[in-house]
Parts: C-alpha cells; structure tokens; sequence
C-alpha cells in the first residue's frame, strides 16, 4: 500500500500563511479562519502535508480499500485560487447544511471560498459541529 502524503507534520503555521497565501485578503482571512477553528474545537493549528491547516484528527479506514490513515477533524487550505475549507462530510444527508453557508463552490467533499465575509460563519460552525460529530461517531 503507498504511503500517504498529507501527514501532520511540525511546519509553522503562522509561517506558512504568511509564504503562501498570495492576497492581503487571503492572509487576513486565513488568520482568522485559524482564530475561528481553533476556538470552535479546542484543537491548536497543525500543518498537514505541504499546504493544509488542520484541527483535530482521526484515523480512518477506507470502506472501499485497505487504505487506512489519519486526517484532521476540520481544516483549510489558502489555495491560489480559492481557500478550500474541508469542513463538510460530502454525505447526501448532511447536504443540507450547505444551505445558507453563502457564496461557495463545491468539491467532493471540499468547499471553495473567495473570501471568508462571503460566507455565514454562524452556519459554518454548525456544519463543523455536525461534521465533527459525523467523524467521531463514525470512526470513534
């Protein structure tokens, strides 16, 4: 089995915001995305891989294969082209939280934002909630 690539890793992240994202916006927003997640789970930022800002963890096993890893509970990434904001299950009974969350894009599993006042950030937090608890009933 290969090794997976995206691992919690001792990377600054203060550092990493500040070489990577490429906007002043995209800076501001990516601080206060850490301020936000960091408040709501109780967890401290953790780069993962080269380029995920992640809280919490949980190690998972694949249904569909014999991968098996760990992975944050939430986090966010300040992509060029977007900041990408894995907070949602990508499970059809949970779409309905993406109702009212504002102007976003969708991935699998992964929600692309501009900018962090595009979106309501009273219905983030219940979709990190429900996301959180998804994950730790799922995988204890």
């Amino acid at each position: 089995m290969a090794e997976l690539k995206t691992k919690q890793t001792s990377e600054d992240v203060t550092e990493f915001i500040n070489s990577f994202a490429d906007t002043e916006q995209k800076r501001l927003d990516s601080f206060e995305l850490v301020k936000l997640m960091q408040n709501f789970t109780g967890f401290g930022p953790k780069m993962w891989g080269a380029s995920i800002i992640g809280f919490g963890s949980y190690h998972y096993k694949s249904e569909r294969s014999t991968q098996e890893g760990d992975w944050p509970l939430i986090g966010f990434s300040p992509r060029k082209a977007a900041i990408s904001l894995y907070v949602f299950t990508g499970a059809k009974e949970h779409e309905y939280l993406l109702k009212g969350l504002g102007k976003i894009k969708m991935g699998k599993a992964c929600i692309y934002i501009k900018k962090l006042s595009d979106i309501n950030q009273d219905v983030l937090k219940k979709l990190m909630k429900e996301t959180i608890d998804f994950l730790k009933a799922k995988y204890k």
